[in-house]
């Protein structure tokens, strides 16, 4: 994976030019707003382009059938997703920085040819993950002609048709979960009908249920292997 190190020296040499035969570069307020617009973007791009949309779908499902209101908090769902989505992501980071980073701090590639390299790895990540029909719905709206390949569509038809097909698997997974705690739900409330508790929600005598089943199946662990090879 990239480091640090090497996104700042990329910057430093985006904002950094020849003329006259010496090298020139950018005054040092303008390295850091070009700093702060990638530190403002960059966020939102890797969330919609990466694994990171299904995986904070399927927690949030998990925490809404577990019934447990903000436990987890918002914060240890980002933080898990967020590590999750590097370890899914690893090997195609690890391309990029082979295939697009390395060789432009080299000066082997210009600026616009390492971009290039590194949107069509991340393309083709997506383009793993996107069902055809979704493709081919952006397709049809677009009114283009299909490519022979899936990768020889543009970004702005596959970045949003994986965007539904992330929506789409969250969504199947999310209620796969749902189905075994909302069955909890119903038996503690039949019980609870029968005994005539009417009044008492069943909700919160479910949960401590829910929360002795999830920990004796090692639920977290299920959950992170499972949703690490639901990526291809």
């Amino acid at each position: 994976m990239p480091a640090v190190s090497d996104i700042i020296d990329v910057v430093e040499k985006a904002t950094s030019s020849e003329e006259g035969g010496s090298k020139t570069e950018w005054a040092t307020p303008v390295k850091l707003v070009v700093i702060f617009t990638l530190l403002a973007v960059l966020p939102s791009l890797m969330a919609m382009t990466t694994s990171f949309t299904r995986i904070v779908i399927v927690l949030s499902f998990v925490r809404r059938a577990l019934s447990t209101q903000s436990i987890p908090p918002n914060t240890a769902i980002m933080g898990l997703a967020i590590f999750l989505t590097l370890y899914t992501m690893a090997p195609t980071f690890a391309k990029i920085n082979i295939e697009a980073i390395q060789p432009y701090l080299a000066e082997e590639v210009d600026f616009e040819t390492a971009t290039e390299n590194a949107a069509e790895l991340i393309k083709e990540f997506m383009v793993r993950q996107t069902r055809k029909s979704d493709l081919a719905l952006f397709v049809n709206m677009a009114k283009m002609q299909p490519p022979k390949s899936p990768l020889e569509l543009p970004l702005h038809v596959v970045i949003p048709s994986f965007i539904i097909s992330e929506f789409r698997t969250a969504f199947e997974i999310g209620c796969l979960m749902f189905i075994p705690f909302l069955l909890l739900d119903l038996v503690i409330a039949s019980i609870l009908l029968s005994a005539g508790m009417m009044m008492l929600p069943p909700v919160m005598i479910s949960l401590p249920f829910k929360l002795i089943l999830f920990i004796l199946i090692d639920g977290w662990g299920i959950l992170a292997h499972s949703l690490s090879l639901s990526f291809k």
